[in-house]
């Protein structure tokens, strides 16, 4: 068994936690409030601009520019296509994408960011790969089987975001898999713990992210002090 199998496994019931959470089942049969999408999306704008921030990172520490051109491409991928799926849940909430922008981050967000900076900068590129790898993993396994549960045509809320995770991101996946799985044949044991943890900590903060949004989680004492002097990545 792959190292990333290894893990997969090893992450089978958080993964499993959140298809079952009540945001993706309101994915699922389009009942989610407009607050709790507004929310998701002001909240995932700003991991967003983070994940391609750690990309530049992930440049900044390449040895080739096969590892460049891959974090490049994922660059690209966020400033171009991603916004798709963020208009598909701004659109049923009846606001513009603009609108949700440049808004302070909830703990979760918070938390989840620091992580993935954290080992951004102390971290291997193998760590890296593996504390960003439950992002893309976990969405497309949602968005595959939302297609298959739901089978959504055009007149579902949500077609639009099931159908880009369902049938989109599947060759990210496997090229993380893949320079995870090598990254970690040739490191020490040490090294594979931690790019272990870091993917398990992942996993666990994107069951976070979705039960945040879910929840419109707000820090548990209002402040008013500005988005830039708080909550910001």
């Amino acid at each position: 068994m792959s190292f990333t199998r290894e893990l997969r496994q090893q992450a089978d019931r958080i993964f499993q936690a959140i298809y079952d959470h009540p945001f993706v089942r309101g994915i699922a049969d389009g009942t989610l409030k407009k607050e709790q999408l507004i929310h998701y999306v002001k909240q995932d704008f700003e991991y967003l601009n983070a994940f391609m921030r750690i990309y530049g990172i992930a440049i900044s520490k390449s040895r080739t520019r096969e590892e460049i051109e891959m974090f490049n491409e994922q660059i690209n991928f966020v400033l171009h296509s991603e916004v798709h799926p963020h208009n598909n849940f701004c659109r049923v909430a009846g606001v513009t994408y603009e609108e949700l922008q440049g808004f302070p981050l909830a703990p979760s967000a918070h938390h989840y960011i620091r992580h993935m900076l954290t080992v951004a900068h102390e971290g291997s590129l193998g760590e890296i790969v593996s504390a960003l790898l439950p992002c893309p993993w976990t969405y497309i396994e949602i968005g595959q089987r939302l297609l298959e549960e739901v089978k959504p045509d055009e007149s579902h809320p949500f077609y639009d975001w099931i159908d880009f995770y369902g049938g989109g991101m599947s060759d990210l996946t496997e090229r993380f898999c893949r320079y995870v799985d090598d990254w970690a044949e040739h490191v020490t044991e040490a090294e594979r713990l931690r790019m272990r943890e870091h993917f398990l900590l992942s996993c666990q903060l994107e069951y976070m992210f979705w039960d945040m949004a879910f929840r419109e989680e707000e820090w548990p004492v209002a402040m008013d002090l500005g988005s830039e002097a708080m909550g910001r990545n």
